[in-house]
């Protein structure tokens, strides 16, 4: 793997820059999720504060989904868009 850096040898450790490198691709990661499960490229929200805050609640729903155990965040939210009893019951609001 080749990585391009400004930082000099003395800045940082090859295992700092692992880090670092490990750490950006998880954010990577999580946009890629928003992005192909809720489209969120292509959202029409781009004033304010409402850009941050839908970027927020997406995070919340991919984490209440992981913490159910899917690991296919795609077909949880297809399976909590069709039982909305089921969703209640991950945020504790059964009905």
């Amino acid at each position: 793997m080749y990585a391009i850096t400004s930082l000099t040898p003395t800045q940082a450790t090859p295992a700092q820059l692992a880090q670092l490198i490990r750490g950006h691709w998880q954010v990577e990661a999580l946009h890629h999720v928003r992005d192909m499960t809720f489209a969120e490229d292509a959202s029409r929200i781009r004033t304010g504060t409402a850009p941050r805050a839908m970027a927020t609640l997406r995070n919340l729903a991919i984490g209440l989904i992981r913490q159910a155990g899917w690991t296919n965040i795609t077909a949880a939210t297809d399976h909590y868009r069709s039982r909305g009893d089921h969703a209640l019951q991950l945020l504790d609001l059964e009905t």
